[in-house]
């Protein structure tokens, strides 16, 4: 899946002709590819997948969690790395109300706990939609569009680089994102730390 479309792009560019439909599907690739890098998060996820986590590195076992590394919008299954089911009913999200989730912790009343058989590395495993939600939010919609848009003029363009004067000579300066594209993504922009 796409956080935006050719069709999208065409629209918000005014173009009608399917001259330009390879390239603009290219930068639409393009876009979503900047966009999780510049926020170092996926806003999007179709399939669950299988992602394993350490027993040991991954849990604080004083408060019976397990942290996610990444992001995940939606849990199929979790199993623990003594080879047991952890139910629903066994765990609550960190956070509790909302997604993307970031930990799970374990209810006291399970008298579970985060465990491995002979390696901790890997051995837990966790099954849902690594993501920030199942469909990528408007603002970030928008934003896509908007950054594919902004590549394809960049085509015909100079704002790749712009040139400054300066006593020591010409300085050229690479372009960034443009800031209302900034300022759609910077409220996702994930901390890593």
């Amino acid at each position: 899946m796409a956080y935006t479309t050719a069709a999208a792009v065409k629209t918000y560019l005014g173009i009608s002709s399917a001259t330009d439909d390879t390239l603009i599907g290219t930068l639409v690739a393009a876009a979503q590819s900047a966009i999780d890098v510049y926020t170092r998060r996926t806003f999007e996820c179709t399939t669950a997948t299988a992602r394993l986590l350490d027993a040991v590195s991954d849990t604080d076992p004083t408060r019976q969690i397990l942290y996610l590394r990444d992001d995940l919008c939606t849990i199929t299954a979790v199993v623990n790395g003594d080879g047991v089911t952890v139910t629903a009913a066994q765990y609550v999200t960190e956070p509790r109300d909302t997604t993307p989730y970031h930990a799970l912790r374990l209810k006291t009343s399970t008298q579970t706990a985060w465990t491995f058989t002979t390696d901790q590395e890997g051995a837990i495993s966790v099954t849902g939609k690594w993501a920030y939600s199942a469909t990528a939010p408007a603002d970030v919609v928008q934003a896509a569009t908007r950054l594919a848009a902004w590549m394809y003029r960049a085509k015909d363009a100079q704002v790749f680089e712009s040139t400054a004067f300066s006593e020591g000579g010409t300085i050229r300066v690479r372009m960034d994102i443009p800031a209302d594209i900034k300022a759609l993504l910077d409220p996702y922009r994930r901390l890593v730390g």
